[in-house]
């Protein structure tokens, strides 16, 4: 395959770290392309098996395709230093979603090579002896893995790539049909799952690698996306066109069944896997690779090659194989300034330093918290450790690594701050908010000196007797909210200063959790799925919300914190819950990993959750939430096929519009 539908394979080298329980590495080889010859060695088929791993950094943890996942639903807006990436995305009138702009792209390419070099595997893998059905399982997995996400993203998609459907192809082809969507699920994911659940073991062949348990997940979130599909609840238009009818004649709620007995499986057969006992313990940095995480694209601090970024350069956000993610959604906190002058007459000093803690890393200013997600998604932030696991909402004075010699600054109220006190805090709710006082507009970018009570540069409001600047939620900006300490860097190389917080992160980036199981069959349930005993929609989710409200370490306050809140967590749960209730657990559970726009359109809720948000402008003195009203019209439950791919196809001009998704031509 060479010009089929994308570019040739080329990520046969760009490699997965990934450690057997003996610590053995997968070996890897640079290679541009794949030929059925060699896919005949054992050198070729574990060659391409490494390479499935190593394409999932191609697309997880990509900013502009996380972007495309986050910005537009109503967890993430665009922020003050957005371009049209994220501008166009959000669809509330600051640009235009096109086959050009859409960073849907970033899934196209790397899926379908993925899926060519899977059917290689494949097919070939018989003629060598030393090759287990597990190992051409993994190929199974992935092949299918990547047709879900297609399919999700763009409609149907081909399943014939130049060679005959789910055939590996080696010479360039130019042409291509689209399946519709039943096709896609019922020839290429529901078979390969099906059958990778059956030669996949239990425990896994390396570290991250995958088993029956992540075969069964995804297995289950097929099911449940497919039963909406064919449900249809919102009339939603569906691309190639088709009947909304199943080819072997089951109706939506056989699917909807299948999807909670799959899911009650990898619940009740978990093998290695499991809950984390706190969500602080599921999203701590040092503890990546833990026991809930089911798949993740990898990086790693301890090798360059293996991470597939540099470590210690002043690194971009583009390119192939780069978490940057984060980034995204990262204020600009070192405008922060606090005075080295107790009267507050003195030279203004950058306090909050950048630095490679995962509270803190690399500002980019491109992808901004809504309001509702602080105030409505996150109201409860005292019993429920899930917004204080999920956000960086304290920023602590760190001056002393960038060497500033001061032991002491002085902040709000000419109020004396040490290294590691609070400089900045986002409030968790309003009950403050008439007490604050916020700087004029006009001294809110002062930096050359510094007033306690007038300009901290970021235009943050002071309470009376605080030494911290502060911020209502109501109050978040475009410009300056809180980031998201579940992403954040993590590091162990920073001897005791700001490390390389301008590399990319080296942290693995979190695709699936085993928590999940619990969602799906839940929203199976409520659907109508016929329930096992114990395991009720809301018995389910009270799984969940018990798991939130353990306490082990507090975020805000920098310390150990034990706490048990769970009775009073599940007692909390409404005794019937509803599709809304699970999306907004689901949103408390998974906020900025890159599956909320998936959830709102599988469930075809995305206009009425997502269609307006409130946030503050893009000045330091913004502080008044606006309501932002997005058009969503049908046709952006699809993204449109990449420009780039109907410019490369042999075809008229009627052909190529005809391939485009309506609305995109």
């Amino acid at each position: 395959m060479k010009q089929l539908l994308i570019k040739s394979i080329t990520l046969s080298a760009c490699a997965m770290l990934l450690f057997s329980r003996c610590k053995k590495v997968l070996e890897e080889e640079p290679r541009s392309f794949y030929t059925p010859d060699f896919f005949k060695t054992e050198k070729g088929i574990l060659g391409g098996i490494t390479s499935q791993y190593a394409h999932l950094r191609y697309i997880f943890g990509q900013p502009y395709f996380y972007n495309s996942l986050e910005t537009g639903t109503d967890e993430y807006t665009y922020a003050q230093s957005a371009d049209q990436n994220f501008k166009d995305v959000d669809l509330s009138g600051v640009g235009s979603l096109t086959p050009t702009s859409s960073r849907s792209d970033v899934l196209w390419g790397p899926a379908f090579s993925n899926i060519n070099t899977a059917s290689g595997i494949i097919e070939n893998a018989g003629f060598v002896s030393t090759i287990t059905p597990a190992v051409i399982a993994e190929a199974r997995f992935f092949r299918a893995f990547d047709y879900f996400y297609l399919v999700q993203t763009f409609g149907g998609v081909p399943l014939d790539l130049g060679a005959g459907e789910l055939k590996f192809n080696s010479t360039p082809y130019r042409k291509s049909v689209r399946n519709t969507v039943p096709e896609v699920y019922t020839k290429a994911i529901f078979p390969d799952l099906l059958q990778a659940i059956n030669d996949l073991p239990d425990a896994p062949r390396v570290t991250g690698g995958v088993t029956k348990t992540v075969a069964r997940l995804y297995l289950s979130k097929a099911y449940l996306t497919y039963a909406w599909w064919l449900q249809n609840p919102n009339n939603i238009p569906t691309y190639p066109a088709a009947n909304r009818t199943d080819p072997d004649s089951h109706d939506a709620q056989y699917y909807f069944q299948k999807a909670y007995d799959i899911a009650v499986q990898g619940i009740n057969s978990p093998g290695t896997y499991g809950l984390e006992s706190t969500f602080y313990d599921l999203h701590v940095g040092g503890n990546d690779r833990n026991k809930e995480m089911l798949l993740y694209a990898d990086h790693t601090q301890e090798n360059e090659f293996y991470n597939g970024s540099c470590l210690s350069c002043f690194d971009t956000e583009s390119g192939n194989g780069k978490n940057a993610a984060v980034w995204m959604v990262t204020f600009n906190y070192t405008v922060i300034r606090s005075s080295g002058d107790a009267n507050g007459n003195g030279a203004a000093i950058s306090s909050v330093q950048r630095e490679a803690a995962q509270p803190l890393g690399r500002p980019y200013i491109r992808m901004a918290p809504t309001v509702g997600a602080i105030t409505k998604t996150f109201a409860d932030k005292t019993l429920d450790a899930r917004y204080d696991g999920a956000f960086a909402a304290v920023y602590r004075g760190n001056w002393p690594k960038g060497g500033i010699a001061n032991a002491t600054l002085y902040n709000a109220n000419e109020m004396a701050v040490t290294p590691g006190q609070p400089v900045l805090t986002f409030l968790d709710d309003e009950t403050l908010a008439s007490n604050i006082t916020y700087p004029p507009a006009n001294s809110a970018s002062k930096g050359a000196s510094f007033d306690g009570r007038s300009s901290n540069a970021v235009g943050a409001g002071v309470l009376p007797n605080r030494a911290d600047f502060v911020i209502s939620p109501r109050a978040i900006s475009r410009i300056v909210y809180p980031g998201l300490w579940k992403l954040g860097v993590y590091r162990t190389d920073n001897a005791g200063g700001l490390g390389q917080p301008n590399a990319t992160s080296t942290r693995p980036f979190k695709i699936a959790k085993f928590s999940e199981f619990y969602f799906i069959a839940a929203e199976a349930a409520v659907k109508g799925a016929t329930p096992a005993a114990g395991k009720t929609a809301r018995e389910l989710i009270n799984v969940i919300r018990a798991r939130a409200g353990k306490w082990k370490f507090s975020n805000r306050d920098n310390v150990a914190f034990l706490a048990d809140n769970s009775v009073a967590m599940t007692t909390a749960t409404p005794a019937n819950i509803d599709i809304n209730y699970i999306l907004e657990e689901r949103s408390r559970e998974y906020f900025g990993e890159g599956l909320r726009w998936f959830d709102l359109v599988r469930t075809q809720t995305w206009k009425d959750i997502g269609g307006t948000y409130e946030i503050a402008g893009t000045a330091y003195s913004n502080h008044t939430a606006q309501t932002v009203t997005r058009t969503i019209e049908p046709k952006y439950y699809l993204r449109p096929i990449p420009q780039a791919q109907i410019d490369g196809m042999e075809m008229t001009a009627d052909e190529k519009a005809a391939y485009q998704n309506p609305g995109y031509q």
